[in-house]
């Protein structure tokens, strides 16, 4: 059983982060965030995939402006994503963001910081403060060395020292991620980390790589992390739809048996015994399920051998035989098809269990 750490919780919008709040799957856009048809497109597919947070990059005046009217069309809260210009991140929040992620450090200075943080208190915005490995301060490099595994303490003393200076502006609604691209140094960072603070932690894998690498990156690195209890809310950063990001992580959360949202699938990885053409019929599946909100469980078998005894577990399952399937259905028989007629009568079955669920 896994004993999460207690953090402080902060609201980012009516999201809970940290204290006794769920763990929250996040994702951030990549669509021009001054194109507001496009962004809200793209959070409105993230939504329906499971996108509990969206965060927006902000690198000019419009992106800031068009915050107002992106939030008026979505149902998530809204973070925007500030580097080096407080003005952007003060006109960001003035607009309509629910949280800013900014490094304290590199705003120009602590009169710059202040006018943030004034902002933060009139707006009730909660501060991410966000320190990557390639975003260390040159006089912390020199006295730790570059983040490793063995010693990552540039890392954790950046981020901080950062938290110290909005602390030091009578601030504390605040959250921390410390992001390297390096598996085990993000593991060693956040168990150092979370040691030394109560604040809610952001975790993740900066630019871990496409589907498969990043994929495998960030499941490593977040559920040694979310297994020992660290982390309150957390992004797979993919070279990739962020709808994807969306789906890993919450697989990864149902596979700690942490969370759980829509159905589970499990299929087998085909052999030589594999009679039908499974991979099309699971890939279908599989597209399907991820759009239903119920929990039950499915299984995609092709074969025989345990075909029949993981469909039968299932709630709904199919066993292959030659050019022929099996749908079971709790446990029990339930139809033999032709191949053909296989996954028609399947997914209207699956559609009308969610709605008997619902």
């Amino acid at each position: 059983m896994i004993e999460r750490k207690k953090t402080k919780e902060i609201k980012v919008g009516q999201v809970g982060i940290g204290g006794d709040a769920p763990i929250a799957v996040q994702s951030m856009t990549n669509t021009d965030t001054a194109d507001v048809e496009a962004t809200v497109a793209q959070i409105h597919r993230l939504e329906k995939v499971g996108c509990e947070i969206i965060r927006v990059a902000v690198p000019d005046p419009e992106a800031a402006g068009a915050i107002k009217l992106i939030r008026e069309q979505i149902n998530i809260p809204l973070i925007a994503d500030i580097h080096f210009d407080p003005r952007l991140a003060v006109a960001a929040m003035e607009h309509g963001a629910q949280a800013i992620r900014i490094n304290p450090g590199n705003l120009g200075g602590p009169e710059m910081l202040a006018r943030v943080v004034d902002a933060a208190k009139l707006h009730r915005v909660p501060i991410r403060v966000g320190v990557n490995s390639g975003s260390i301060e040159k006089d912390l490099l020199q006295k730790f060395g570059y983040p490793t595994p063995e010693k990552p303490d540039s890392l954790i003393n950046s981020a901080l020292r950062n938290v110290r200076l909005l602390e030091e502006q009578g601030f504390e609604e605040i959250k921390i991620s410390i992001k390297s691209s390096d598996t085990l140094t993000t593991i060693a960072g956040y168990r150092e980390l979370s040691q030394k603070t109560d604040y809610p932690l952001h975790i993740g894998v900066t630019e871990a790589g496409g589907l498969i690498a990043g994929t495998v990156k960030s499941s490593v690195a977040l559920g040694n992390l979310l297994f020992e209890g660290i982390g309150d809310t957390f992004r797979i950063s993919l070279t990739r739809d962020p709808e994807e990001e969306i789906k890993v992580g919450w697989e990864l959360l149902r596979s700690l048996r942490i969370r759980e949202r829509g159905p589970e699938m499990i299929s087998c990885p085909t052999c030589g015994r594999t009679k039908i053409d499974l991979f099309p019929m699971a890939e279908e599946i599989e597209r399907v399920l991820q759009t239903m909100k119920s929990t039950i469980k499915v299984a995609v078998m092709g074969c025989v051998v345990n075909g029949p005894g993981e469909a039968r577990e299932a709630d709904i399952g199919i066993a292959g035989g030659v050019g022929v399937g099996i749908i079971f259905k709790k446990g029990e028989v339930w139809k033999k098809l032709p191949e053909e007629e296989l996954l028609p009568v399947f997914l209207e079955e699956l559609k009308k269990m969610e709605k008997e669920q619902g």
